[in-house]
């Protein structure tokens, strides 16, 4: 039985599994305070809590508090109660996203020439060229900034094209069957994503284990970098360079990647060959924000 709880546990990121069970102790806790049942709960009830909800959270939030609710009820056998086929909960949740709108507040592409103002401020110490390689690579390869964080030194072959990385697992592949993905070398040496991660390597003495790792301001190597450390990166680097630090996150590279090789004339196919990317309609939310300019009515208008 522990084998097959151990199973079950690791079915899910484990991001998505400390959401939902965050997301759960809010609606018991919440069941508490009003004195009804949380476990099986009531249509009704469920209604009445993403009703509260709608005060203070985001309709993506609550579409996986419901979620939640759910993978709880039926991981003890119970229907779900969280169910869009109960009239009560779909209605008030259709209410929720007509009066706040579904919209994400989607964080700004990181383009060539932000990354040009990016690394003008990364220095020449260790910190500085551990930083551009991560920012490097990062963009290069559309990768996630958890990807980024757990690749290992051996995830890395260097070849006469580029640089080969090995993704053990993503987000995506949760079985862990591994994708490889090709870093070709840049046109110009400072900007170049291979020479960036070579120098970082040997300027760090790496032969095994973190390919990114912490440096104190002493430029002593550490552990292994957290996700968390690649979003801090780019919010004071474009907080140094001047840029909106608010309107980056780690994500910015990914959608970067898309968005400017989409501006470059890139495929739908090949963007998504780099990125992982399941869905096409994910990889076209990027193309559409890059061709509002590309093809425009409004530039045959004579204005």
């Amino acid at each position: 039985m522990s084998k097959a709880k151990t199973y079950v546990l690791h079915s899910r990121a484990e991001n998505t599994r400390r959401a939902y069970a965050a997301d759960w102790r809010h609606f018991t806790f919440w069941c508490g305070c009003h004195q009804v049942e949380s476990l099986p709960a009531l249509p009704e009830t469920v209604a009445v809590y993403i009703a509260e909800l709608a005060d203070s959270h985001k309709p993506a939030t609550i579409t996986r508090r419901l979620a939640a609710i759910s993978k709880a009820h039926s991981a003890k056998g119970y229907a779900s109660p969280a169910s869009l086929k109960h009239a009560a909960v779909a209605e008030v949740l259709a209410g929720i996203r007509r009066d706040c709108g579904t919209a994400q507040n989607a964080k700004n592409p990181i383009l060539t020439a932000d990354l040009k103002r990016l690394l003008a401020g990364t220095g020449d110490n260790l910190k500085g060229i551990r930083d551009c390689a991560l920012l490097l690579l990062g963009f290069a390869g559309g990768f996630r900034r958890s990807e980024l964080a757990a690749l290992q030194v051996s995830d890395v072959a260097f070849t006469e094209d580029g640089a080969v990385v090995t993704l053990r697992r993503t987000k995506t592949d949760q079985e862990g069957q591994g994708r490889k993905v090709g870093i070709p070398y840049g046109s110009h040496p400072t900007l170049c994503p291979v020479r960036s991660l070579r120098r970082w390597i040997e300027a760090a003495a790496l032969s095994d284990g973190p390919l990114f790792r912490s440096v104190d301001k002493h430029g002593k190597l550490g552990a292994s970098i957290t996700p968390q450390t690649v979003r801090l990166v780019i919010v004071g680097l474009a907080d140094t360079a001047g840029l909106e630090a608010s309107r980056f996150s780690a994500h910015s590279l990914r959608s970067g990647l898309a968005t400017q090789a989409t501006i470059n004339g890139a495929s739908e196919r090949a963007i998504m060959k780099q990125t992982g990317h399941k869905s096409v309609a994910m990889v076209r939310r990027y193309v559409r924000d890059a061709n509002l300019f590309r093809e425009n009515a409004a530039a045959n208008l004579g204005l």
